[in-house]
């Protein structure tokens, strides 16, 4: 999966003699959160979040002096962490394959000042319930999504933006960058939880190699 949505994204990018074309790897910290609606008749309740490493492959192309369009093929988990009034936890992970497309813009040469944001598409790939201390709460808690039984939504979507800053060292650039996100994504699809939404936020270290030179 991941080296086809490389292909189609190298084959749909325009030809140009201006092109610059870079790719390489990005990692670092997210931190997530989630809110959710028990039934309608409630109100939303926000619940603690947890923090994860990720990392993603990334393609950078630009076609102008200032602007173009970043891919990314990026692992990311999500989840939460939910106490009760007695202290008792309930902790959940859900890690995604997510695919970031942004359109991007800096100021500088060297050294640059880089600003992103677009659309994000994600897969489910692993759902875990590590602590589940508590049940038949009032109003109800968040469900279990890594047992037998459960069917959690597989899709993720949502915006992704962006900042940070960049030096370049010859074909080499390192960057650093935060990033927040929002997902538009329900987990839900077995109707124990009217609604849900997340969002994360990551701060990032880059390393991209120029494959392809812009020419003047």
């Amino acid at each position: 999966m991941q080296k086809s949505l490389v292909f189609l994204f190298l084959f749909v990018l325009p030809v140009s003699v201006y092109a610059q074309l870079s790719v390489g790897i990005r990692g670092g910290y997210a931190t997530s959160s989630y809110s959710y609606q028990p039934t309608a008749s409630n109100r939303s309740t926000n619940v603690d979040g947890i923090g994860a490493p990720t990392f993603a492959f990334v393609v950078e192309y630009f076609n102008s002096k200032n602007a173009g369009v970043e891919l990314n093929i990026q692992q990311i988990t999500l989840g939460f962490r939910q106490f009760n009034g007695e202290g008792e936890l309930n902790h959940s992970e859900l890690t995604y394959l997510k695919v970031p497309f942004l359109a991007s813009f800096f100021a500088g040469r060297s050294g640059r000042f880089q600003i992103k944001a677009g659309p994000h598409l994600g897969y489910l790939v692993k759902a875990e319930d590590l602590t589940r201390e508590y049940s038949g709460a009032t109003p109800p808690e968040l469900p279990t999504y890594g047992g037998a039984a459960d069917n959690p939504n597989k899709f993720m979507y949502g915006i992704t933006a962006g900042a940070g800053i960049s030096k370049l060292f010859g074909k080499s650039t390192l960057s650093a960058e935060a990033r927040f996100a929002y997902d538009f994504t329900n987990p839900e699809s077995q109707d124990r939880v009217f609604d849900m939404r997340s969002t994360n936020i990551e701060f990032t270290l880059a390393y991209l190699f120029r494959i392809k030179e812009r020419k003047e």
